[in-house]
Protein backbone atom coordinates (compact mmCIF):
# COMPACT_ATOMS: atom_id res chain seq x y z
CA UNK A 1 0.00 0.00 0.00
CA UNK A 2 1.48 3.40 -1.02
CA UNK A 3 2.34 5.49 1.71
CA UNK A 4 0.66 8.78 0.47
CA UNK A 5 -2.51 6.95 1.05
CA UNK A 6 -2.12 5.17 4.64
CA UNK A 7 0.34 7.13 6.51
CA UNK A 8 -0.52 6.53 9.70
CA UNK A 9 -0.45 3.05 9.75
CA UNK A 10 3.47 3.04 9.50
CA UNK A 11 5.28 1.12 11.89
CA UNK A 12 7.39 4.14 12.24
CA UNK A 13 4.61 6.21 13.00
CA UNK A 14 4.98 6.01 16.97
CA UNK A 15 8.03 7.48 17.04
CA UNK A 16 7.42 10.58 15.20
CA UNK A 17 4.96 13.06 16.14
CA UNK A 18 3.06 13.84 13.65
CA UNK A 19 2.14 16.69 14.69
CA UNK A 20 5.81 18.41 14.06
CA UNK A 21 7.44 15.89 11.79
CA UNK A 22 4.77 16.90 8.78
CA UNK A 23 5.76 20.02 8.78
CA UNK A 24 7.88 22.36 7.02
CA UNK A 25 11.42 22.43 8.73
CA UNK A 26 12.01 26.01 10.19
CA UNK A 27 15.16 28.36 9.81
CA UNK A 28 17.51 24.93 9.15
CA UNK A 29 20.98 25.47 9.64
CA UNK A 30 22.79 22.52 8.22
CA UNK A 31 22.08 20.86 5.11
CA UNK A 32 21.69 17.20 4.82
CA UNK A 33 25.94 16.50 4.02
CA UNK A 34 26.45 16.95 0.40
CA UNK A 35 27.79 13.79 -0.97
CA UNK A 36 24.66 12.70 0.28
CA UNK A 37 22.62 15.84 -1.26
CA UNK A 38 24.24 14.72 -4.80
CA UNK A 39 23.54 10.71 -4.27
CA UNK A 40 20.11 11.15 -2.87
CA UNK A 41 18.56 13.56 -2.57
CA UNK A 42 18.57 14.34 -6.08
CA UNK A 43 16.00 11.58 -6.94
CA UNK A 44 13.63 13.60 -4.76
CA UNK A 45 12.15 15.93 -6.41
CA UNK A 46 9.88 19.03 -4.31
CA UNK A 47 6.89 18.81 -7.45
CA UNK A 48 3.76 16.42 -8.09
CA UNK A 49 2.15 16.81 -11.25
CA UNK A 50 -0.97 19.09 -11.35
CA UNK A 51 -2.79 20.72 -14.00
CA UNK A 52 -1.03 22.96 -16.38
CA UNK A 53 -3.28 25.92 -15.53
CA UNK A 54 -2.26 25.51 -11.69
CA UNK A 55 -0.15 28.17 -10.60
CA UNK A 56 2.82 27.56 -8.54
CA UNK A 57 1.33 28.41 -4.95
CA UNK A 58 -1.16 26.30 -5.89
CA UNK A 59 1.05 22.94 -6.13
CA UNK A 60 3.06 23.87 -2.75
CA UNK A 61 -0.62 23.88 -1.21
CA UNK A 62 -1.22 20.59 -2.89
CA UNK A 63 1.39 18.95 -1.74
CA UNK A 64 -0.21 16.33 0.87
CA UNK A 65 0.61 15.90 4.22
CA UNK A 66 1.88 12.50 3.13
CA UNK A 67 4.23 13.53 0.60
CA UNK A 68 5.90 16.27 2.64
CA UNK A 69 6.17 13.04 5.18
CA UNK A 70 8.12 10.62 2.54
CA UNK A 71 10.14 13.98 1.06
CA UNK A 72 11.30 15.23 4.74
CA UNK A 73 11.12 12.47 7.22
CA UNK A 74 11.83 9.41 5.29
CA UNK A 75 15.42 8.65 3.65
CA UNK A 76 14.37 7.42 0.35
CA UNK A 77 17.50 5.92 -1.94
CA UNK A 78 18.13 6.61 -5.45
CA UNK A 79 16.14 4.60 -7.76
CA UNK A 80 12.90 4.77 -5.64
CA UNK A 81 9.81 7.09 -6.76
CA UNK A 82 9.41 9.01 -3.60
CA UNK A 83 5.65 8.81 -4.56
CA UNK A 84 5.64 5.05 -4.94
CA UNK A 85 6.93 4.50 -1.65
CA UNK A 86 5.16 1.61 0.07
CA UNK A 87 4.86 0.58 3.72
CA UNK A 88 6.87 -2.94 3.28
CA UNK A 89 9.77 -1.04 1.72
CA UNK A 90 10.22 1.00 5.53
CA UNK A 91 12.74 -0.99 7.37
CA UNK A 92 10.74 -1.66 10.80
CA UNK A 93 11.72 0.45 13.48
CA UNK A 94 13.64 3.37 10.95
CA UNK A 95 12.76 5.56 8.65
CA UNK A 96 15.27 4.12 6.04
CA UNK A 97 13.59 2.93 2.53
CA UNK A 98 15.09 0.16 0.67
CA UNK A 99 15.46 0.43 -2.72
CA UNK A 100 17.15 -1.15 -5.85
CA UNK A 101 21.10 -0.46 -4.62
CA UNK A 102 20.35 -3.31 -1.40
CA UNK A 103 22.05 -6.85 -2.15
CA UNK A 104 23.55 -9.42 -0.11
CA UNK A 105 24.03 -8.06 3.37
CA UNK A 106 25.36 -11.34 5.32
CA UNK A 107 28.90 -10.77 6.26
CA UNK A 108 30.77 -14.28 5.78
CA UNK A 109 34.46 -13.45 7.33
CA UNK A 110 35.47 -11.08 9.29
CA UNK A 111 39.13 -10.45 10.23
CA UNK A 112 41.04 -7.78 11.93
CA UNK A 113 43.68 -6.01 10.08
CA UNK A 114 45.02 -3.08 11.89
CA UNK A 115 45.11 -0.36 14.58
CA UNK A 116 45.97 2.99 13.74
CA UNK A 117 47.19 5.67 15.85
CA UNK A 118 46.42 8.41 13.23
CA UNK A 119 44.63 8.52 10.13
CA UNK A 120 47.15 8.61 7.70
CA UNK A 121 48.25 4.97 9.04
CA UNK A 122 45.41 3.69 7.75
CA UNK A 123 44.39 0.83 4.97
CA UNK A 124 45.37 2.70 1.83
CA UNK A 125 43.71 -0.30 -0.39
CA UNK A 126 40.76 1.88 -1.15
CA UNK A 127 38.00 -0.44 -0.19
CA UNK A 128 34.69 1.41 1.49
CA UNK A 129 33.80 1.31 5.35
CA UNK A 130 31.66 2.28 7.65
CA UNK A 131 32.61 3.98 11.13
CA UNK A 132 31.31 3.10 14.43
CA UNK A 133 31.30 6.28 16.42
CA UNK A 134 29.35 7.50 19.71
CA UNK A 135 30.52 8.24 23.57
CA UNK A 136 32.10 5.32 25.55
CA UNK A 137 29.91 2.54 26.89
CA UNK A 138 27.30 3.50 24.42
CA UNK A 139 27.71 -0.33 23.08
CA UNK A 140 30.13 0.58 20.16
CA UNK A 141 32.16 -2.97 20.44
CA UNK A 142 28.62 -4.88 21.33
CA UNK A 143 27.05 -3.84 18.04
CA UNK A 144 30.46 -4.80 16.01
CA UNK A 145 30.28 -8.29 17.67
CA UNK A 146 26.07 -8.72 16.79
CA UNK A 147 27.06 -7.51 13.37
CA UNK A 148 29.48 -9.98 12.82
CA UNK A 149 27.58 -12.64 14.71
CA UNK A 150 30.71 -13.61 16.81
CA UNK A 151 31.59 -12.51 20.26
CA UNK A 152 35.09 -10.48 20.81
CA UNK A 153 35.57 -9.78 17.53
CA UNK A 154 35.61 -5.99 18.80
CA UNK A 155 36.93 -5.42 22.33
CA UNK A 156 34.09 -4.97 24.99
CA UNK A 157 34.29 -3.42 28.13
CA UNK A 158 32.63 -1.89 31.11
CA UNK A 159 35.34 0.83 31.33
CA UNK A 160 34.62 3.18 29.02
CA UNK A 161 37.28 4.32 26.83
CA UNK A 162 38.96 0.96 26.17
CA UNK A 163 39.27 1.77 22.32
CA UNK A 164 41.59 4.10 22.16
CA UNK A 165 43.02 3.67 18.48
CA UNK A 166 41.63 3.29 15.16
CA UNK A 167 40.98 -0.09 14.62
CA UNK A 168 39.78 -1.63 10.46
CA UNK A 169 38.17 -4.97 10.79
CA UNK A 170 37.82 -6.66 7.12
CA UNK A 171 34.43 -8.08 5.86
CA UNK A 172 34.25 -10.18 3.57
CA UNK A 173 37.34 -9.50 2.01
CA UNK A 174 35.69 -6.27 0.34
CA UNK A 175 34.57 -3.58 2.88
CA UNK A 176 35.66 -2.10 6.64
CA UNK A 177 33.98 -1.98 9.43
CA UNK A 178 36.07 1.04 11.60
CA UNK A 179 35.65 0.92 15.68
CA UNK A 180 36.80 4.64 16.79
CA UNK A 181 37.48 6.08 19.97
CA UNK A 182 34.42 6.90 22.20
CA UNK A 183 33.85 10.39 23.04
CA UNK A 184 32.86 11.96 26.51
CA UNK A 185 34.89 9.93 28.87
CA UNK A 186 35.25 11.75 32.09
CA UNK A 187 36.49 9.09 34.52
CA UNK A 188 39.59 7.81 32.13
CA UNK A 189 43.13 8.51 33.23
CA UNK A 190 44.87 11.68 32.03
CA UNK A 191 47.32 9.75 29.88
CA UNK A 192 44.23 7.68 28.34
CA UNK A 193 41.94 10.33 27.41
CA UNK A 194 41.40 10.99 23.81
CA UNK A 195 41.45 14.50 22.18
CA UNK A 196 38.44 13.80 19.95
CA UNK A 197 39.27 17.31 18.16
CA UNK A 198 42.55 16.21 17.23
CA UNK A 199 42.36 12.69 16.45
CA UNK A 200 39.06 11.36 15.27
CA UNK A 201 38.15 14.51 13.28
CA UNK A 202 41.01 14.26 11.67
CA UNK A 203 39.78 10.66 10.58
CA UNK A 204 36.63 11.86 9.18
CA UNK A 205 38.31 14.58 7.15
CA UNK A 206 40.66 12.59 5.35
CA UNK A 207 39.31 9.65 4.44
CA UNK A 208 37.84 9.56 0.50
CA UNK A 209 36.87 5.87 1.21
CA UNK A 210 34.23 6.40 4.12
CA UNK A 211 30.86 5.66 3.00
CA UNK A 212 29.22 6.81 6.33
CA UNK A 213 29.24 7.16 9.80
CA UNK A 214 27.18 4.83 12.00
CA UNK A 215 26.49 7.23 14.89
CA UNK A 216 25.81 5.53 17.92
CA UNK A 217 22.89 6.83 20.19
CA UNK A 218 22.01 5.25 23.91
CA UNK A 219 18.11 4.94 23.58
CA UNK A 220 17.95 4.17 27.37
CA UNK A 221 18.79 7.70 28.42
CA UNK A 222 17.22 11.98 27.44
CA UNK A 223 19.44 12.87 24.38
CA UNK A 224 23.09 14.02 25.08
CA UNK A 225 24.36 17.35 24.18
CA UNK A 226 27.64 16.08 23.75
CA UNK A 227 25.80 13.54 20.61
CA UNK A 228 23.52 16.39 19.39
CA UNK A 229 27.04 18.34 18.99
CA UNK A 230 28.98 15.50 17.53
CA UNK A 231 26.33 15.23 14.83
CA UNK A 232 25.54 18.80 13.71
CA UNK A 233 29.71 18.95 13.43
CA UNK A 234 29.09 15.33 10.86
CA UNK A 235 26.96 17.73 9.60
CA UNK A 236 28.52 20.91 8.82
CA UNK A 237 31.82 18.74 7.53
CA UNK A 238 29.74 16.94 4.94
CA UNK A 239 30.12 13.68 6.63
CA UNK A 240 27.18 11.23 6.07
CA UNK A 241 25.55 9.85 8.92
CA UNK A 242 23.00 7.34 10.27
CA UNK A 243 21.87 7.88 13.59
CA UNK A 244 22.39 4.12 15.26
CA UNK A 245 19.43 4.33 18.51
CA UNK A 246 21.19 1.67 20.78
CA UNK A 247 19.78 -0.48 24.22
CA UNK A 248 16.17 0.16 23.10
CA UNK A 249 15.34 -2.77 25.00
CA UNK A 250 16.62 -1.19 28.08
CA UNK A 251 14.85 0.84 30.83
CA UNK A 252 16.85 2.61 33.64
CA UNK A 253 16.35 1.63 37.15
CA UNK A 254 15.12 5.55 37.96
CA UNK A 255 12.30 7.31 37.01
CA UNK A 256 12.36 8.05 33.40
CA UNK A 257 11.28 7.85 29.83
CA UNK A 258 11.41 5.21 27.57
CA UNK A 259 13.65 4.61 24.76
CA UNK A 260 11.13 5.78 21.78
CA UNK A 261 10.28 8.81 23.96
CA UNK A 262 14.01 9.09 23.73
CA UNK A 263 14.32 9.04 20.43
CA UNK A 264 11.65 11.04 19.56
CA UNK A 265 13.35 13.81 21.90
CA UNK A 266 16.24 13.48 19.67
CA UNK A 267 15.13 13.54 16.36
CA UNK A 268 12.73 16.67 17.21
CA UNK A 269 16.30 18.51 18.32
CA UNK A 270 17.81 16.87 15.07
CA UNK A 271 15.27 18.03 12.63
CA UNK A 272 16.36 21.76 13.65
CA UNK A 273 19.63 21.31 11.88
CA UNK A 274 18.87 18.97 9.07
CA UNK A 275 16.91 19.97 6.29
CA UNK A 276 16.64 16.01 5.27
CA UNK A 277 15.99 13.67 8.52
CA UNK A 278 19.12 11.81 8.41
CA UNK A 279 18.65 7.74 7.83
CA UNK A 280 18.42 6.10 11.51
CA UNK A 281 17.19 3.06 12.82
CA UNK A 282 16.70 1.09 16.23
CA UNK A 283 18.89 -1.42 17.57
CA UNK A 284 19.51 -3.89 20.33
CA UNK A 285 22.69 -5.82 20.59
CA UNK A 286 20.72 -8.07 23.31
CA UNK A 287 17.89 -8.95 21.18
CA UNK A 288 19.75 -8.54 17.48
CA UNK A 289 16.94 -5.73 17.12
CA UNK A 290 17.92 -3.85 13.94
CA UNK A 291 20.90 -6.09 13.10
CA UNK A 292 19.75 -7.72 9.65
CA UNK A 293 17.91 -4.40 9.33
CA UNK A 294 21.22 -2.45 9.36
CA UNK A 295 23.37 -3.96 7.45
CA UNK A 296 20.75 -4.16 4.44
CA UNK A 297 21.26 -0.44 4.83
CA UNK A 298 24.50 -0.65 5.01
CA UNK A 299 24.72 -2.70 1.41
CA UNK A 300 22.89 -0.22 -0.46
CA UNK A 301 24.87 2.69 0.95
CA UNK A 302 28.14 0.70 0.24
CA UNK A 303 26.66 -0.69 -3.52
CA UNK A 304 25.99 2.71 -4.33
CA UNK A 305 29.11 4.03 -3.24
CA UNK A 306 30.77 1.78 -5.60
CA UNK A 307 29.26 2.84 -8.65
Amino acid sequence: MLVRNRILSLQLASLINPSSSLLPFSKPTLSFPTRYLSHWTLHNPTHRHVSASASKTTQTRQISDAARFVRTVLFVPPGVDPDEVMEDMVLPGSNIVIGPYAGESRIKEVEFVKSSGKAKECPKDHRPEFAILGRSNVGKSSLINALVRKKEVALTSKKPGKTQLINHFLVNKSWYIVDLPGYGFAKAPDAARMDWSSFTKGYFLNRDTLVAVLLLVDASVPPQKIDLDCANWLGRNNIPITLVFTKCDKMKASKGKRPDENIRDFQQVIRQNYKVHPPWIMTSSVTGLGRDDLLLHMSQLRNYWDQ
